[in-house]
């Protein structure tokens, strides 16, 4: 970590469609951003275009890179399609049907008599059970059987298993026996690479720290190869500055930490845009957001209270959870590249299936034909005939054909009631898993705003904004890169978590000192190796608590201060915040009950300057922008609707909606009675009397 450096720092998201990139000149403020598509066959390949653009537009020289920083899918990928490789798994002697067993629950949203349990990413035939015992204090008792893990490690040798996760119970109070075996694997399968619960995931719940583990050694062959090649694309085009990788937890992390955890970085994408978000929301004075990212494939829903990003251990991808610290998102299958079709039964469904980066919408012509959320944009006038500042011609005349011919004919209506119908369908979806994570969880998202980005975002955020009865929407300087830029604006950080139970009435407050102090060793040991100066460190200690005979907990902050030793009234404090927090999300707090302190964890961060954004001159009033008309096509008619380029428009201008607003990177289509005015730092705020 260079602390004294005011060097030029890359930004590079890939998505499912595009990747983003923007560059930051740390002293002027000055953000530069660039798009390009998206390259799933090889993503280092989109990565090293992104570095050769950025530095292009920014005119910065290889050499002058400070820092280079990037939110990936890969892990993401490989989780969701399940294309990982084979791994191996040793456990405990009686656990070789934990990830089988799983919890017994359906899913969500899920049929009760058609859901079907989907395969794991380690089947039964790859789990070997060996002999020894730890009790949950971590005392042995039974000894490890070195015996039958070197005849297991030899048996994944012989069958060329890439990884092997190795987790044994109550491994996090004490990793010897978990240590030992990983080095009895290293020894007759040099080539495998190992990931153990004791360095991964060091909390209880035997299939949560399993599944954890095991998908970590999932990824873990692509992730490294992958991280490996990105950082030769950097070699050949001259950059020597450290790459850096987001994790779930809206932290940046070295290539080391991701190559030895590659499943923090599963959740990447969709953090940088929560950290960026919340960023936006301080520089127009907002700090409780509801924060919506609509891609080409997906819309990831966040919110933000109190100008804090929350971390949640209870997080999912795909399938399966992660027990890792991480953004707490909902996301759906929901993007301007969703695909619109008649089912058997007559109905119209949008998604969750994707047109993706290819072939992409069929206005994009690039092989396409299924008709998509961009597509119904197009035929209803919100979007120009050209993005990316000319560079991406769309053919508005394919967009309409593939509605009639998939979707309007066989439902019997015109092509504009259909596209009408594909966008109120895909913006009910959306306001829906904004639901599941505002009023579900107590909170009332009229109190909160809106801020809607990524390519597609501004076009649905006054819709969505209607729906939930949200009176404001901040439409950010460059939505469409958003999450490019808060890599620019993230800190390096790492978590360290142990599960240390403490029961009401028999709290060791001594025993739960000596915890944290552990964890902050760690996490001063992980800084100084990361060579961050003392001056920028910040460690943040955090609790999981429960009420007695509850299965889950909540997190909130110690009250206590990092190095202290841990009082009464801290925990007094401590159990305080836990019930107000079980108060909002449920409504009630069961004060007389005994709470139980579950897992202890230690919060570090490397904390980089803040950036500033510039200012936008004052001036450039709307009609001054105004660059022509559109007719948008509305349920009374069609209405005539001014097109602005939002480049044009200065701090103060005011614009009044039915309009249209274009930028490089993305569209916002402003609804009759929503007015737009630009902020001096360069967001529109748009409130709407609607």
């Amino acid at each position: 970590m260079r602390a004294d450096s005011r060097n030029p720092v890359i930004g590079i998201d890939t998505g499912g469609t595009f990747t983003d990139v923007t560059v930051l000149d740390p002293d002027s403020g000055r953000i530069w951003i660039e798009k390009t598509f998206a390259t799933p066959d090889d993503p280092s390949r989109g990565f090293a275009e992104a570095v050769r653009r950025a530095t292009a537009v920014s005119a910065v020289s290889p050499g002058e890179v400070g820092r280079v920083l990037h939110a990936t899918t890969v892990a993401t990928n490989l989780i969701l399609e399940k294309k990982g490789p084979p791994v191996a798994l040793l456990v405990t002697e009686g656990f070789k049907y934990v990830l089988e067993i799983a919890r017994q629950d359906v899913p969500r949203g899920s049929n009760l008599l058609a859901w079907v349990k989907p395969a794991r990413p380690v089947p039964p035939q790859r789990i070997w059970e060996i002999g020894g015992r730890l009790d949950h204090e971590g005392v042995e008792v039974e000894p490890l059987s070195v015996a039958a893990v070197r005849a297991a490690a030899r048996e994944i040798r012989a069958l060329e298993i890439p990884a092997v996760a190795i987790v044994f119970l109550h491994s996090y109070a004490s990793p010897e026996h978990e240590h030992t075996a990983a080095a009895i694997v290293a020894a007759e399968c040099p080539d495998v690479l190992v990931s153990t619960s004791a360095e991964v995931m060091p909390v209880f719940r035997e299939y949560e720290r399993t599944m954890t583990t095991a998908l970590n050694s999932y990824v873990m062959p692509s992730v490294s190869g992958y991280v490996g090649r990105l950082e030769d694309r950097l070699t050949e085009e001259r950059i020597t500055a450290p790459l850096l990788l987001m994790k779930s937890s809206g932290g940046v992390t070295s290539v080391r930490r991701v190559r030895k955890a590659p499943v923090e970085t599963a959740l990447s994408g969709p953090a940088a845009g929560i950290v960026a978000a919340m960023f936006i929301g301080e520089s127009v004075g907002e700090r409780k957001l509801i924060g919506i990212d609509i891609g080409g494939t997906s819309a990831d829903i966040s919110l933000i209270e109190n100008g804090r990003l929350e971390l949640t251990v209870g997080g999912r991808v795909g399938d399966w959870p992660v027990g890792l610290p991480m953004v707490d998102l909902n996301t759906i299958g929901a993007g301007g590249g969703s695909i619109a079709r008649v089912t058997a039964t007559g109905s119209l469904t949008v998604g969750p299936e994707s047109a993706g980066a290819a072939p992409g919408p069929v206005c994009y012509g690039r092989g396409g034909t299924e008709p998509t959320v961009t597509d119904a944009h197009l035929v209803l006038g919100h979007v120009p005939d050209q993005l990316l500042g000319g560079a991406l011609e769309l053919n508005r005349r394919s967009a309409r054909d593939a509605i009639e011919t998939a979707v309007a004919r066989p439902l019997g209506l015109s092509v504009e009631q259909t596209a009408r119908g594909i966008l109120d369908i895909a913006n009910n979806n959306m306001a829906g898993a904004i639901r599941v994570l505002s009023v579900e969880r107590g909170h009332d998202p009229r109190e909160f705003v809106l801020l809607p980005f990524g390519g597609a975002g501004p076009l649905h955020g006054g819709a969505i904004a209607r729906i939930m009865g949200i009176r404001t929407i901040v439409v950010p300087p460059s939505p469409g890169v958003l999450s490019a830029l808060g890599l620019l604006v993230s800190d390096l950080t790492a978590e360290f978590s142990r599960t240390c139970v403490q029961r009401h009435g028999r709290y060791n407050l001594d025993q739960l000192s000596q915890v944290y102090r552990e964890l902050e060793r760690e996490a001063v040991a992980w800084l100084a190796h990361e060579r961050v100066p003392d001056e920028m460190r910040r460690l943040r200690r955090v609790a999981s608590l429960r009420y007695e005979h509850q299965g889950f907990e909540l997190t909130v902050p110690w009250t206590g201060e990092p190095g202290q030793a841990c009082t009464e009234e801290a925990m007094a404090e401590t159990v305080r915040a836990f019930h107000e927090v079980h108060r909002r999300i449920y409504t009630f707090a069961q004060e007389d009950t005994p709470v139980e302190i579950v897992t202890a964890r230690v919060d570090a961060a490397g904390i980089y300057p803040t950036p500033k954004l510039p200012e936008v001159p004052i001036g450039g009033r709307a009609a001054d922008a105004l660059v022509g008309g559109v007719e948008l096509s509305t349920t009374s008619g069609g209405i005539s609707a001014p097109v602005y380029d939002r480049s044009r428009l200065g701090a103060g201008a005011e614009i009044s909606g039915p309009a249209v607003v274009t930028q490089l990177d993305s569209t916002t289509l402003l609804l009759p009675g929503q007015t737009g005015r630009v902020h001096r730092l360069g967001s529109l705020i748009v409130t709407d009397e609607g």
